[in-house]
């Protein structure tokens, strides 16, 4: 029996995980000898993480909950580890899949190889050469001590070459998060401030911000909004804002008749706005995969990007961090000259399908 351990530490991990687990499940009931324990590091802690959130995903809950969530990154890191470790004691694997970029993809890779085991890197190979982001250190951390990379564009593959990597360790597999996106889209669930708003479609601008660069620093984040506020024309600006993020905001007097933050949405909910969204203003990466695929413009309010096939091939624009870029991308967003995009290579829905089947053959 080949026995599969997948770690997740985030929200948007359980995206990326959930049709790995679906395409395990089907070729297991189709009578291969492979299993998978699915740890929740529990890096983030997050309300909205019911059982609901795992039943809109279609998989289990978690075999295991770690709690190792607070703390500074290397508190974190040291608690993610130590938990680990005695996880994977008590229940050996032959394979350790780790996902994306956050703390506990580094620490459990870590974790694996000292303890004898292959790790693979679902997402592995993307750079956005910005050291002063976290994750940009748990991809380098990770991927310098993987055995198996599963990448999702030809940059990444030419990364990991570049570092050393040979090809027969590159399977160029495409997006799992695609994977989930095209799976549920029939099922988005309209939330309940489309019809508490009036809300239209295409006639409304959703907002995320969550990165420290642009919603701690209190005079950006006010020149941020005052930009985006003063230049969206007569557009309801849909802001599902983190709690900390909302107490900022509520400090530096931010407000206006057309900002509505709103509290954090499930995947569901959240994908239902952002289909809808006359365009999305955010500094997450994975959005800007989403945006991409249902072809909705993309605002990203940072200096560069670990997914340039957004930019080259989706609907996604690098905005920048300088307040003063914003209004131009807007007037041109408002005089319909945003980028309509095109298919990404491999970013299909079979992602997944290509992950399991390499798996098998190499073990």
């Amino acid at each position: 029996m080949l026995k599969v351990t997948i770690i997740a530490g985030a929200r948007p991990n359980f995206m990326k995980i959930a049709p790995i687990i679906h395409e395990i499940n089907r070729v297991k009931s189709l009578g291969n000898d492979i299993d998978f324990r699915l740890v929740h590091t529990g890096q983030h802690y997050d309300k909205n993480m019911s059982g609901s959130f795992f039943e809109q995903l279609e998989i289990p809950e978690p075999h295991v909950n770690l709690e190792s969530s607070g703390g500074t990154q290397a508190e974190q890191t040291a608690s993610i580890m130590v938990s680990f470790e005695k996880e994977l004691q008590n229940f050996p694997a032959d394979l350790v899949l780790v996902v994306g970029d956050v703390t506990s993809t580094m620490a459990c890779a870590i974790v694996a190889q000292k303890l004898h085991t292959k790790v693979a890197h679902v997402e592995a190979g993307i750079r956005s050469g910005d050291w002063t982001m976290p994750e940009e250190i748990n991809r380098l951390v990770t991927d310098s001590i993987t055995n198996y990379f599963f990448t999702t564009s030809k940059l990444a593959n030419d990364n990991l070459k570049n570092s050393g990597v040979s090809d027969d360790k590159i399977f160029y597999v495409g997006n799992t998060m695609i994977d989930t996106l095209l799976k549920q889209r029939s099922n988005f669930i309209k939330p309940q401030i489309w019809d508490e708003l009036g809300l239209e479609n295409k006639k409304y601008i959703v907002m995320t911000l969550h990165r420290p660069a642009n919603v701690d620093e209190e005079f950006v984040l006010k020149e941020l909004m005052q930009e985006i506020i003063d230049n969206s024309k007569d557009y309801p600006l849909i802001f599902p804002v983190h709690p900390r993020t909302a107490k900022i905001l509520d400090r530096l007097g931010i407000n206006h008749s057309r900002l509505y933050n709103v509290p954090p949405l499930s995947y569901l909910e959240f994908n239902y706005l952002v289909e809808r969204a006359k365009a999305v203003i955010t500094d997450s990466g994975g959005i800007t995969e989403e945006t991409s695929i249902m072809r909705v413009p993309c605002l990203t309010l940072r200096d560069n990007t670990e997914r340039p096939e957004t930019l080259t091939l989706g609907t996604n624009e690098l905005v920048g961090t300088n307040p003063k870029n914003i209004k131009p991308y807007l007037d041109k967003l408002f005089n319909n000259e945003w980028k309509t995009g095109n298919d990404i290579p491999l970013w299909d829905g079979d992602t997944s399908k290509r992950i399991v089947k390499s798996i098998l053959n190499l073990f």
